[in-house]
């Protein structure tokens, strides 16, 4: 590939199109993946800690799977929440590409595949979900976060899988120093060498309240 990676909006490298079976939100599925986008062969290892070890989604309301890749957390947000608008975001053209073929092939219609500057700037999100790209840098990960995780809505939670030896604790650290008026951030799991991340943004006090005497 080059210098060519899954992070890249058009990747050069052959499509080279592959049909896998996965497992996702508990129904067996025949998906349509690609070279130049992350782990195209199956689910990698902290998806799946990620897709094992976080609540099923709100019910409706405006869902995200930022850097959605060929699509294995928004589709299996899409699955469990049917009623809900899921956003799959990605710099990589041929990712999205990727999300709408496997999204109309399993009739997900509340699947939306775009790049970050189209989705609409007034949505406030009921959960994000992530396996963030951390091999971009700190520099460009920490933008990614600053960016995306404001767009929570109140009493809302993000939920991100980052490994350990990638600097899991030190992001964590970076979150609860960055977030940390309005925001809980917690380790909620760990697995396969993975942290599962939780940032979860309050609801704005009330200003109306009468004073206890």
């Amino acid at each position: 590939m080059g210098s060519d990676h899954y992070f890249s909006a058009s990747p050069s490298s052959p499509e080279n199109l592959r049909r896998i079976r996965v497992t996702l939100a508990g129904r067996a599925l025949e998906v349509t993946t690609a070279g130049g986008v992350f782990s195209p062969d199956h689910v990698d290892s902290g998806t799946g800690v990620l897709l094992a070890n976080t609540p099923p989604p709100p019910p409706g309301g405006h869902l995200l799977d930022l850097g959605s890749g060929w699509g294995p957390v928004a589709l299996s947000l899409a699955l469990e929440a049917p009623h809900a608008t899921v956003w799959a975001v990605d710099v990589n053209e041929r990712a999205l590409d990727l999300v709408r073929r496997n999204a109309a092939e399993h009739g997900l219609n509340n699947l939306t595949a775009v790049t970050p500057d189209e989705v609409p700037a007034d949505i406030a999100f009921r959960t994000i979900r992530s396996n963030p790209p951390i091999r971009v840098g700190k520099g460009v990960l920490h933008e990614l976060m600053q960016t995306w995780i404001p767009r929570l809505d109140e009493s809302s939670d993000a939920w991100l899988v980052v490994q350990r030896n990638l600097g899991s604790d030190s992001l964590q650290r970076w979150l609860a120093a960055t977030f940390d008026d309005g925001y809980t951030i917690t380790r909620a799991a760990t697995g396969r060498g993975f942290r599962v991340l939780k940032v979860r943004r309050h609801g704005t006090p009330r200003t109306d309240a009468v004073p206890l005497p």
